[in-house]
């Protein structure tokens, strides 16, 4: 069974025993995240879409790390105006693993 949720504006499909990496959750290492915006729940030819979501569908997961991704590099340039900026930043994410995917 998988499903597509949706949380800190991304939308992921996921499938129990997944690890996936989503926008910075406020939850401790070890602690279980429920995610209640499902778009679609799907198992074979049996497939239900929200509109915009499955009533009574949630996925369970487990927060396993938090990190900080890749630093992407900004830097603007206006030619012959002797204007210049550089800057960069790091976005916070957090790792979960999908236990279970339950559509009532």
């Amino acid at each position: 069974m998988h499903a597509v949720i949706q949380t800190g504006g991304k939308q992921y499909r996921v499938k129990p025993g997944d690890a996936v990496r989503v926008e910075l959750l406020k939850a401790q290492v070890g602690a279980a995240v429920s995610f209640e915006h499902v778009l679609m729940v799907g198992d074979g030819e049996n497939v239900r879409v929200g509109a915009p979501f499955v009533a009574g569908a949630r996925v369970n997961a487990t927060v396993v790390a938090h990190g900080r991704g890749d630093k992407v590099r900004i830097f603007k340039l206006r030619r012959r105006k002797h204007y210049q900026k550089s800057q960069g930043h790091r976005q916070g994410f957090t790792e979960v693993r999908i236990d279970d995917v339950v559509a009532s």
